[in-house]
């Protein structure tokens, strides 16, 4: 039975590893841009809380802030730094798929009901930019320079 499972999970590696390494190395600049403007992102959480953290969660209505704008930040932070070093690229995509969805569910779509597309657009075109660079990774994975490509041959054996 361990065996099996053993079996299974380095199979599930193996596919990873194959799907990361076949990705073009070029993938190594949709990571740059979107793990460092998370990495960002998440440390101004910390550094302008009333702006960017706490603050900005009162303001958009997010529930319970003093608890959600540091958690967001250390998410933002940790796994933009696994995106820059393209390590678990696919596993880290999807909690900061998540947050893009939210950020553009809480601000940018109440933007759209007030004041029309264009100004929504204006506003929102990092947001759908880190989206679809998100759902690249989640798609290509992390590409042949990274960490998942360099790990994976060694951890499948």
């Amino acid at each position: 039975m361990c065996h099996a499972l053993d079996d299974g999970i380095s199979m599930n590696i193996q596919r990873h590893t194959r799907l990361t390494s076949q990705a073009p190395a070029a993938v190594i600049l949709i990571r740059l841009m979107v793990g460092a403007i998370f990495l960002s992102e998440g440390i101004q959480k910390f550094l302008f809380p009333e702006a960017l953290g706490v603050g900005r969660f009162v303001k958009i209505g997010i529930p319970a802030p003093a608890v959600l704008a540091p958690f967001v930040g250390v998410v933002e932070i940790g796994c933009g730094c696994l995106i820059l070093l393209g390590l678990l690229t696919r596993l880290v995509a999807l909690p900061l798929i998540i947050d893009m969805l939210v950020a553009i569910v809480t601000t940018k779509i109440p933007m759209l009901l007030a004041n029309g597309f264009w100004s929504m657009a204006h506003e929102a075109r990092t947001d759908y930019a880190m989206l679809l660079g998100l759902i690249f990774l989640l798609i290509v994975g992390a590409g042949r320079w990274s960490l998942d490509a360099y790990w994976g041959p060694h951890v499948t054996g």
